[in-house]
């Protein structure tokens, strides 16, 4: 019998995704925010530059300051582990970058002149996700997590002045949800 306390690595993307976020936040520190500028924000720039496109995905590793990391990691860690143990791992990678590029290309199109930077997009889709963990139905739990989310931005997006991007969590929350209906239908690959 072994009772020796174990510390398993048991949710390879999310703690991958943590890692990466925490190490771009190191080298913003290091670069006085120029790596961030440079590779982990969306802001308008040219089609020909292939760091448009890595901003694409990338912009969800960048964060403003150690409170906003803290803020979108500490909830990507407790919901996180749940949802790749349950849709797999190649599923959850998958919500991410879906969540990045989506966020990515409207703010791109929609916002030119400011930049967008940081993981509560991939947030507010694993909350919509994780509405659905476990039903084949569309269950009445996720429409409240739904209404009150989503209204909540939608809310603070009209009213209330500031740098958060509603319209990302909204989007992360769409393909949340959407990603949570495909999933739960079997529709994709789970692992």
């Amino acid at each position: 019998m072994d009772n020796k306390l174990k510390i398993s690595f048991n949710s390879p993307i999310i703690l991958g995704f943590v890692i990466l976020s925490f190490i771009v936040f190191v080298m913003d520190v290091i670069t006085g925010g120029l790596s961030t500028r440079l590779f982990f924000s969306v802001y308008r720039s040219s089609f020909i530059s292939p760091l448009t496109y890595i901003r694409f995905f990338g912009h969800v590793l960048g964060h403003a300051n150690l409170d906003h990391f803290l803020g979108n990691i500490m909830l990507i860690l407790v919901i996180g582990p749940m949802l790749e143990e349950k849709y797999g791992s190649a599923n959850i990678l998958f919500v991410i970058l879906a969540t990045a590029l989506v966020t990515g290309l409207v703010h791109f199109f929609v916002f030119p002149s400011s930049g967008l930077l940081g993981a509560s997009g991939v947030v507010f889709a694993f909350i919509l996700l994780s509405s659905f963990a476990g039903f084949k139905e569309i269950p009445f739990t996720f429409i409240l997590v739904a209404l009150l989310y989503i209204g909540e931005q939608i809310y603070q997006g009209f009213f209330v002045q500031d740098n958060i991007s509603n319209l990302t969590h909204i989007l992360g929350g769409i393909v949340g949800a959407l990603l949570g209906f495909v999933m739960n239908k079997g529709r994709m690959n789970r692992y």
